[in-house]
């Protein structure tokens, strides 16, 4: 579970993510990384699943793995960044492994 100050709460830091980062695409997600205002602050994740990801069960199961995924990453991430990963359709079907080595090799390319 991702801390408070580990998350982005409110939709204009969405979509000031979205529209300004750095954008990282692989097959199963789309990673958004953009320095935050607060270059001191804890870095923060976001997360986008829509409903053409599949239904309520679906969406969320996909979600907690990416929470999971992001809390694993954080101690290897730099402060001050916020992160947000929207989830393409096929992210459901995926074994979790794939699912962590492309937000990992999303991550690491992005945040360095």
């Amino acid at each position: 579970m991702l801390a408070r100050p580990n998350r982005l709460t409110r939709g204009a830091e969405y979509k000031a993510v979205v529209r300004r980062g750095r954008r990282c695409a692989g097959a199963h997600t789309v990673t958004y990384v953009n320095p935050a205002s607060d270059p001191e602050g804890p870095a923060r994740f976001g997360f986008i699943v829509s409903r053409q990801v599949g239904g309520a069960v679906v969406r969320n199961t996909v979600r907690r793995r990416l929470k999971a995924l992001s809390a694993e990453s954080l101690p290897t991430l730099r402060p001050g960044i916020d992160i947000v990963i929207r989830a393409l359709p096929s992210a459901a079907t995926i074994p979790f492994g794939e699912l962590r080595d492309e937000v990992a090799r999303c991550l690491a390319r992005r945040t360095t």
